[in-house]
């Protein structure tokens, strides 16, 4: 059984508001093969988003040169609760990538990561309810009639969902439309997905994006002809890594992860894990397929 990949990155992603780096910033691992063909990891800690996307698309250029193909998996939502691009009235006939191209239009986030994660989730709120729902979650000095510190009500059945069907199948994961406080990945996620659109514009068909651009099927080598790179959501939580002495629980993660996707490569069982999860009715695979998107291993 040939291996998919010969390569496996992960990011944990940050929504940080200045440069930063140790616990709770940016990390990146790659797990890939040395001279003699062995996996090695190696780990980079950019203070910036700006620099972890300069050196992302470095890594993925040297990738690329060794004819090598990876797995990239971004520790964010790709894809917002089912519903939102028809709410927001987006144009496309593809509702992530409608999400995606408004909040590259939206989202500004500068070369010392002060950004406009909070103004981008208040104006959302002000175009689909007028109030400040359904995102929620900022600083006091960053509160504004469409966004506020605490969550104001319960989502009801004419909202939005609270969750993706993703997030309901990862036991503990939070809803992207917190933005602020610990485990919240609403910010990760307006900051990141115009990262990753960048990312894949640069490099066109070469990068996929799964389950979007794939389909939920267990991939083959076949299937990925041509492709250098295949992005995907994962959930550090889905494993409990347990750090070395002196190693960041963010690191640990990244490693665990990458370790974690290349055993399974190994024993041909990673293709597998692309196919569509078996509890989902046809509704719910419609939505996380084309809007919502899914957790690698969830």
């Amino acid at each position: 059984m040939s291996r998919l990949f010969s390569a496996y990155v992960i990011v944990d992603w940050s929504a940080a508001a200045k440069p930063t780096t140790g616990a709770d910033s940016i990390w990146i691992g790659v797990l890939k093969r040395d001279v003699r063909f062995r996996l090695s990891f190696e780990s980079y800690n950019p203070a910036t988003r700006g620099e972890a996307e300069a050196k992302l698309a470095a890594i993925l250029d040297d990738l690329k040169k060794r004819g090598e193909r990876a797995l990239v998996g971004f520790d964010f939502p790709l894809g917002f609760p089912r519903g939102l691009a028809q709410a927001l009235a987006l144009p496309g006939e593809t509702p992530w990538r409608a999400v995606w191209d408004q909040l590259a239009k939206m989202v500004k986030d500068k070369a010392d990561n002060t950004n406009n994660r909070f103004g981008v989730g208040s104006e959302i709120n002000r175009r689909l309810t007028g109030g400040p729902f359904p995102f929620w979650g900022c600083p006091p000095k960053d509160a504004l009639t469409t966004l506020q510190p605490k969550r104001p009500r319960e989502h009801g059945p004419d909202d939005l969902p609270e969750f993706r069907y993703a997030d309901q199948a990862a036991k503990g994961a939070h809803s992207i439309w917190k933005l602020y406080y610990n485990g919240s990945v609403g910010g990760q996620a307006i900051m990141g997905i115009p990262a990753v659109r960048r990312l894949k514009d640069a490099r066109g068909d070469a990068v996929r994006v799964w389950p979007f651009e794939t389909g939920f099927k267990a991939l083959t080598d076949a299937d990925l002809e041509g492709v250098e790179v295949v992005v995907a959501e994962v959930y550090p939580s889905l494993l409990k890594p347990t750090p070395a002495p002196g190693e960041v629980k963010d690191l640990a993660q990244v490693r665990s992860l990458a370790e974690h996707f290349a055993k399974l490569d190994e024993a041909g069982k990673l293709g597998t894990s692309f196919d569509a999860p078996k509890s989902l009715a046809e509704d719910a695979l419609a939505a996380a397929a084309t809007e919502e998107g899914w957790i690698l291993g969830a």
